[in-house]
C-alpha cells in the first residue's frame, strides 16, 4: 500500500502555521509579532525541504534569539527532511501541549505530522496511536483517516485499514487516492473483484493514472488473467515510461514474457516506496 503523504512540505505546512496560536509559550521574546513568526516559520519550512542542514542552523540561531516553540518546530521539520525521523517525531509530539493548546486543529495537525514521521521511522504502532489521537481532536478528518489506514496496512491490518477508508470515502467520495489504497488493501486480502471495482472508481476520478493502471494489471495477474494484466502493464509504460510505475510495469512484462498467455501466478510490484514529503 502506497501513500504519497503531503505532510511536512512547505506548501502544506502553511495551513498548520496559520492556525498556530501566538501564545507566550510559543512566541519569541521581543517586539516581533505572531505574523512575523509565522512568516519566519514558513521560510524555514521551505528551506528545510531544499537544505535541511541549513534550516537546522537557522532554527538553532532562532532559538538563541528567543524563537521558542516556533523555532523548535522549524528544527523538527529540518530533522524530518534530513531523515532523522525519530527525533522529528519526538519533537513534534512534545510541541502539541503548547502549539496545540486550546486549538484542536493545530493539535491534530502536529499529531498527524508526528505520526507520519514515526511511520517513516518504522514504528507503525506509534504512528497509528498518534493518528488516533489526531482524530480524537478532529473527528472524521478525511486526510487523517486515510493516513491511519496507511499505517494500519503497514501493520498488515488490512480490514482495519479498509474500515478507515470506507469512513473517508463516505465523507468525500471523490478521493481517488482513497479508492486506490482500498484497492491495494483488498488485493492483499485476495478480494480481487472488489479491488478492481475500487481501481475503476479511482480511474473515473483520475483518468490515466499510471499507478492505478499498474495496480489493475497486478490484480488481474493475481486473478489468473495474465494477458489482460500484460495489456495494463504495457499501457502503464506508454502513459508514464520514465516513472517508477512505468519501470515496474516494464519489469513485470519482462518477468512474465515466457509465460505470456498463461495464468499469472504472482503479483508484480505495485509501486516504488513512498517518497518523503
Amino acid at each position: 500500500m502506497t501513500r504519497r503523504n503531503p505532510y511536512l512540505s512547505a506548501a502544506l505546512a502553511l495551513g498548520l502555521f496559520a492556525s498556530l496560536p501566538a501564545t507566550p509559550a510559543a512566541s519569541a521574546t521581543g517586539p516581533s509579532s505572531g505574523l512575523d513568526r509565522n512568516r519566519e516559520l514558513q521560510a524555514c519550512a521551505a528551506k528545510a525541504e531544499a537544505n535541511p542542514d541549513g534550516a537546522k542552523a537557522d532554527a538553532m540561531r532562532w532559538q538563541e534569539q528567543g524563537g521558542g516553540d516556533f523555532a523548535k518546530l522549524c528544527y523538527a521539520l529540518a530533522q524530518f527532511h534530513a531523515g532523522e525521523f525519530k527525533a522529528a517525531g519526538t519533537q513534534m509530539e512534545a510541541l502539541v501541549p503548547t502549539l496545540g493548546k486550546d486549538d484542536p486543529k493545530a493539535a491534530a495537525s502536529l499529531l498527524g505530522r508526528a505520526g507520519w514521521a514515526w511511520l517513516r521511522a518504522g514504528d507503525q504502532g506509534r504512528a497509528e496511536r498518534l493518528y488516533g489521537a489526531a482524530l480524537d481532536k478532529t473527528p472524521g478528518d478525511t486526510d487523517l483517516l486515510i493516513d491511519r489506514a496507511f499505517a494500519r496496512a503497514e501493520g498488515e491490518r488490512f480490514w482495519d485499514a479498509i474500515a478507515d477508508l470506507d469512513a473517508a470515502l463516505s465523507r468525500d467520495p471523490r478521493r481517488a487516492d482513497a479508492y486506490l489504497y482500498r484497492a491495494t488493501a483488498n488485493k492483499a486480502l485476495s478480494n480481487y473483484r472488489q479491488a478492481l471495482a475500487d481501481i475503476d472508481h479511482a480511474l473515473e476520478l483520475k483518468p490515466g493514472d499510471p499507478e492505478a493502471i499498474l495496480l489493475r494489471g497486478n490484480v488481474k495477474a493475481l486473478g489468473g488473467n495474465l494477458p489482460a494484466a500484460r495489456d495494463d502493464w504495457a499501457l502503464t509504460r506508454r502513459v508514464s515510461p520514465d516513472s517508477d510505475w512505468g519501470r515496474a510495469a516494464a519489469d513485470n512484462l519482462a518477468r512474465t514474457a515466457e509465460v505470456a498467455g498463461a495464468k499469472g501466478k504472482e503479483a508484480g510490484k505495485d509501486t516504488a516506496k513512498p517518497k518523503s514529503p
